[in-house]
């Protein structure tokens, strides 16, 4: 099983200058592509994120990933993604990226620990809570309450985004960025019931959904 980069591994610099002019030279041909407007909740939303923030997003495809680039540029980003990536022939692309695998079916303690310990060194995580892409439609999957133990156990912001379905190639993407939450604040203390992680995670689901509304005149747009 092949690890990702190691938290604060002072080491890892020169992979991570080759991670940073990859990002640089693939960006412009993106913002040509995509032209990306991110649209923020209010001005506590716009402040740059600094230290350690798990940034979750709603999952349409396999190029959001990408889109969260974009949404938050100045950041680097360690992704979650499925062990099945790490095992196939693209391995290294993934590694570079600074991924984090995760198998869903058997989520263990070492990967739990691995994406803490990544928050506790101020580094930025992203991850997909419904753990699949939409369905038909475009209802979100319900979010799973991993994520809350993770902020909870690292003590740091979650910072929602929701992604805009773009419905042709001529339009925009469209990304709206929440205030960052704290989840200590979310869920009425640092050592919530299992019950009170669950409505958390729901509660936050529900605010992610509310910022597609942040950009009415896209959403007309779209219609």
């Amino acid at each position: 099983m092949r690890r990702p980069i190691e938290p604060c591994d002072k080491a890892c610099s020169v992979r991570f200058l080759a991670h940073d002019i990859a990002k640089v030279l693939l960006a412009l041909p993106g913002l040509l592509w995509f032209r990306p407007k991110i649209v923020y909740e209010s001005d506590a939303a716009r402040r740059k994120i600094r230290g350690g923030a798990l940034v979750i997003a709603n999952h349409l495809g396999f190029y959001d990933p990408v889109y969260l680039q974009y949404a938050i540029w100045y950041r680097r980003h360690h992704f979650v993604c499925l062990q099945k990536f790490f095992d196939g022939p693209l391995w290294w692309m993934f590694k570079a990226f600074l991924c984090i695998p995760i198998d869903k079916e058997n989520v263990s303690i070492r990967t739990f620990k691995d994406i803490v310990a990544h928050l506790k060194c101020n580094e930025l995580v992203s991850l997909f809570p419904e753990g699949q892409v939409e369905v038909a439609g475009g209802q979100m999957s319900p979010f799973k309450s991993g994520m809350i133990l993770m902020a909870l156990q690292s003590q740091k912001p979650i910072v929602p985004v929701f992604i805009h379905k773009r419905t042709a190639f001529y339009r925009r993407l469209v990304m709206c960025i929440g205030e960052p939450i704290d989840p200590a604040a979310l869920c009425g203390g640092a050592r919530p019931t299992m019950q009170e992680i669950n409505r958390a995670a729901q509660v936050l689901q529900d605010k992610t959904t509310a910022l597609s509304h942040l950009d009415d005149h896209s959403n007309k747009e779209r219609k």
